[in-house]
């Protein structure tokens, strides 16, 4: 069995963890026994389970750039949007992992072979709806042109200037500038890290919740002593966004008076899919959370423990603090 601090050196790296989904400490039924006991019917049933294309969205999006600087779109062939560009993307199929869905996606529309390298940002909304954005490199095909247009797109290109474009959507605008961003690495960025392989029968969230002693100056982490210590670990409500279910959660280990406290973003995300099927269409997310007050300042309840980590180890998990030291996550509302 891994050790915490093993544990916690893989998560920091993108890794998978072996914990099993047995190990969540505030599961949906739980969340609605919380909502009745204060009067509130609950939205999500307690008994709900991801089902790609079913009861979740998956979607993956690829933003990628030439040595020109050039980002790569693709113009749509579909009804409600023909002619108009996009940055590759679409719907996970059942059974793919996420590096497959994107690989496929960029040569269905685009023509060109992507070797996704990092994911650069998760957006999430209600209704279980996620998109996973990567960066990476072209390692090969043709650009698509119109003559080779298809039900996928009509042609792709390399665009400097996207203004000059009728765009599908200005939600790319953010993506295309937090790609550009990591790809120039004018400042500090988060290491390349890519979905972790490991099969998931829920939608998980994780928590690295970090924060420091005054008396010894040194980095503790959250741990649930649940049947055996643990990172915190909750099921998302689909039925609300990502940030509810992040406050609901931290209130439900530290009170109703959550002292102050900041979500960072993500540093892991373990998901499989395969074999197809449905039983394997969860996923969980690693979120870096910390505290602005010292440790000493701050009250547990019930089944959570604070542990004291190596300073080395403390170090390297302070040093992902900053801003884009982790993968942005954008929650839509």
């Amino acid at each position: 069995m891994d050790s915490i601090e093993n544990k916690l050196q893989k998560l920091l790296e993108g890794n998978s963890v072996n914990d099993n989904d047995d190990l969540c400490d505030f599961t949906l039924l739980e969340q609605n026994e919380a909502a009745a006991a204060k009067g509130v019917a609950p939205l999500t049933p307690s008994d709900y389970v991801p089902v790609l294309r079913e009861t979740v969205t998956y979607i993956v999006m690829a933003v990628i750039f030439n040595n020109h600087g050039e980002v790569l779109l693709m113009q749509e062939a579909k009804r409600s949007c023909a002619g108009q560009w996009y940055l590759p993307a679409g719907r996970m199929d059942p059974g793919e992992t996420i590096q497959d869905a994107v690989k496929r996606e960029v040569l269905e529309e685009t023509g060109l072979e992507f070797d996704p390298k990092t994911l650069i940002m998760i957006e999430c909304a209600s209704k279980a709806w996620f998109r996973f954005i990567l960066t990476g490199d072209i390692v090969g095909g043709e650009l698509k042109t119109p003559a080779q247009a298809d039900a996928e797109s009509l042609q792709a290109k390399w665009v400097k200037d996207i203004k000059e474009l009728s765009l599908r959507a200005n939600d790319i605008n953010p993506i295309i500038e937090r790609g550009r961003i990591f790809y120039e690495k004018k400042e500090p960025q988060h290491p390349c890290i890519m979905p972790a392989i490991k099969r998931h029968s829920k939608l998980l969230l994780r928590l690295i919740v970090c924060i420091r002693q005054k008396s010894s100056n040194r980095v503790h982490i959250l741990l649930s002593e649940k049947t055996e210590g643990h990172f915190p670990m909750c099921e998302i409500n689909h039925r609300k966004n990502l940030h509810s279910t992040l406050r609901t959660f931290m209130m439900d280990i530290f009170g109703a008076d959550v002292p102050p406290h900041k979500p960072h973003g993500i540093v892991s995300v373990e998901h499989c899919g395969e074999p197809a099927g449905g039983v394997n269409d969860g996923m969980c997310l690693t979120m870096l959370v910390s505290f602005r007050v010292p440790l000493e300042n701050v009250f547990l309840i019930d089944k959570y423990t604070w542990f004291m980590i190596s300073k080395d180890l403390g170090d390297r998990l302070t040093a992902r603090l900053p801003k884009n030291l982790t993968i942005p996550l954008n929650v839509i509302r």
